[in-house]
């Protein structure tokens, strides 16, 4: 069954948000796996931070049922569909890896383009996955996490307990 990795991202009511949609995630697939809480400034426009984390599970769905659900619980997360791409978000959940996957299963393209350039998504794989080599750059998750330029995309820890 392959190994899928889904970045999990929001920045209205984060914490409310990231907690249903892993209680979404997690009745989908019960042997999720969570990273911790992160929280970085918005990317892309101005807006209040993001609240951003991973989470990893296996599956034997094909990638584009994972992404139709994936969809699903950012509808049920209030999020419009046409809603413009660099704006606040009341969940963003992105197809990170799919196994070892290269290619453009429904509307995602895997592994994610900006993964290696995303300390939100990169940090937070790393943890849950660091000995996991990326389909494309061929080195560990724990390697390329290494020699990322961190300083430049601050992130710190956060709860997602608490009020928003």
């Amino acid at each position: 069954m392959p190994e899928v990795y889904v970045a999990a991202g929001s920045n209205v009511r984060p914490r409310a948000q990231l907690r249903r949609a892993l209680a979404e995630l997690a009745a989908t697939w019960p042997e999720l796996r969570v990273s911790r809480a992160w929280q970085n400034p918005a990317f892309g426009f101005s807006g209040a931070d993001f609240i951003n984390l991973v989470v990893g599970f296996a599956t034997d769905a094909p990638p584009e049922v994972v992404i139709g659900r994936l969809r699903e619980i950012e509808t049920l997360c209030g999020r419009p569909r046409a809603a413009p791409k660099w704006a606040p978000r009341t969940l963003d959940l992105d197809l990170l890896l799919y196994g070892d996957l290269v290619g453009r299963p429904g509307d995602a393209t895997v592994p994610r383009p900006d993964l290696l350039r995303r300390a939100y998504m990169l940090g937070p794989l790393a943890e849950l996955a660091p000995d996991l080599r990326h389909p494309l750059a061929g080195e560990t998750i724990a390697v390329l996490w290494q020699r990322f330029d961190r300083a430049a995309h601050p992130l710190r820890e956060i709860p997602l307990e608490g009020d928003d």
